[in-house]
């Protein structure tokens, strides 16, 4: 079995987890990364979003409206410290993306175009045509490339976490085409391998969201909450999950 020292391992390589190993890497170029995922990057499920990713950007909106809105969209049930949070900062990591070369739809004057999506009352959802997902994930890989301190395991399935002492100490994964086990040690574990929507036999997900670092952690014991909140397609063919709209 190969071992693998770093002082942070990231599960899951799409958008989530490629902005995390981002961060880490900016924080302090000498912490080793260990990116971990059971599929090349680009072909992570981040890359099938299309619609687009809200921050506030006109004159007319503001954080508070835009807090309002999707609590009020949540039905009531979002944690609002969260959300809070999340309004605060996506214009920001909105337009790090745009300098890091995600080539946002414009308007004919050259501003960055938005538009409405569900539950907004002032259009506030940044977009790169139809293929947002693809072009933010495009961007953050390539981005991901210029830091020689993230070190990739593609087409490695994370089997379990190392516990010892009480603390999540590393994971094991094994390589999918050949068969072998590698173990990596890190002082820090980050799970980011999205949802578990292809649960459902009627889903417009793809075949790689399945849940799997929601069930690492459980089988060792931690709580999972909110479970019942999958997000899909709703327009999608019965007996085949193909998206119709």
């Amino acid at each position: 079995m190969e071992i693998y020292k770093a002082d942070v391992v990231i599960v899951g390589g799409g958008g989530a987890g490629l902005r995390a190993a981002i961060a880490v890497a900016e924080a302090d170029p000498l912490l080793r990364i260990a990116l971990v995922s059971k599929v090349y990057p680009m072909r992570s499920h981040t890359v099938a979003a299309e619609g687009g990713s809200a921050g506030v950007k006109q004159a007319s909106d503001s954080l508070e409206y835009h807090f309002n809105d999707t609590v009020h969209g949540g039905d009531w049930l979002c944690e609002q410290d969260v959300v809070e949070y999340f309004v605060a900062h996506c214009t920001e990591e909105l337009t790090q993306l745009e300098h890091w070369g995600c080539p946002w739809s414009r308007t004919p004057d050259g501003h960055v175009n938005v538009r409405a999506f569900g539950g907004m009352k002032i259009e506030r959802t940044w977009f790169a045509a139809d293929k947002t997902g693809f072009h933010m994930l495009h961007t953050l890989f390539q981005t991901s490339i210029k830091y020689p301190s993230i070190k990739r395991f593609d087409e490695h399935f994370c089997v379990d976490l190392i516990v010892e002492d009480g603390r999540v100490q590393g994971v094991v994964a094994i390589e999918i085409a050949s068969g072998e086990f590698t173990l990596v040690e890190a002082r820090s574990v980050v799970i980011a391998t999205g949802g578990a929507g292809r649960v459902f036999r009627e889903n417009t997900n793809g075949g790689v969201v399945t849940g799997d670092g929601m069930a690492l952690a459980y089988r060792h014991g931690v709580p999972l909450r909110d479970m019942e909140f999958v997000q899909y397609h709703p327009t999608c063919m019965p007996g085949t999950g193909l998206l119709f709209t």
